[in-house]
């Protein structure tokens, strides 16, 4: 059975292809996540492609992996947001247009629970303050986590 190669040997010697298929896999899910750490880790594999098709070591490749990935993620990554999210308000996208927007109160909003009609949708909604938002009364939209808007009531907003 010395004839048989393991699937770590393969991998070790053809290191070019596993470092590919991550790059690739990688890639996909930064498509559908959209958070910039996976493409920063894909260009990690892409990196350790080239070295293992210069003739690196597989320890090399994983070293270069981990670097260039590192590297990437701590100081191209948060540059890359910073442009992300600047620019006008009419090329925001998604909930960042929301932000600043008014928000008409379906029911009582507290810190901890209630909802709000914002943009034409009906969103979870949290009070970011004290007390309570009464059902008909106005607030504005102050930020966005996940699925909940944080609104702030008209008496309460400085323009």
């Amino acid at each position: 059975m010395s004839g048989e190669v393991s699937m770590f040997e393969w991998i070790v010697a053809n290191g070019w292809v596993f470092w590919l298929a991550l790059f690739l896999i990688l890639a996909i899910i930064e498509v559908m996540s959209l958070d910039l750490y996976f493409i920063m880790l894909a260009t990690g594999a892409l990196a350790s492609v080239f070295t293992a098709l210069a003739g690196g070591e597989f320890w090399l490749q994983t070293l270069v992996f981990s670097v260039v990935s590192l590297i990437m993620i701590l100081f191209l990554r948060p540059i890359a947001l910073r442009h992300l999210q600047r620019g006008p308000a009419d090329q925001l996208t998604n909930v960042d247009r929301l932000i600043g927007l008014d928000a008409l109160v379906l029911e009582p909003t507290t810190r901890l629970a209630g909802r709000a009609k914002i943009g034409g949708e009906t969103w979870t909604a949290r009070h970011d303050g004290e007390g309570t938002l009464e059902p008909g009364t106005y607030g504005r939209v102050n930020r966005i986590d996940g699925a909940t808007a944080y609104i702030t009531p008209r008496e309460a907003m400085t323009d």
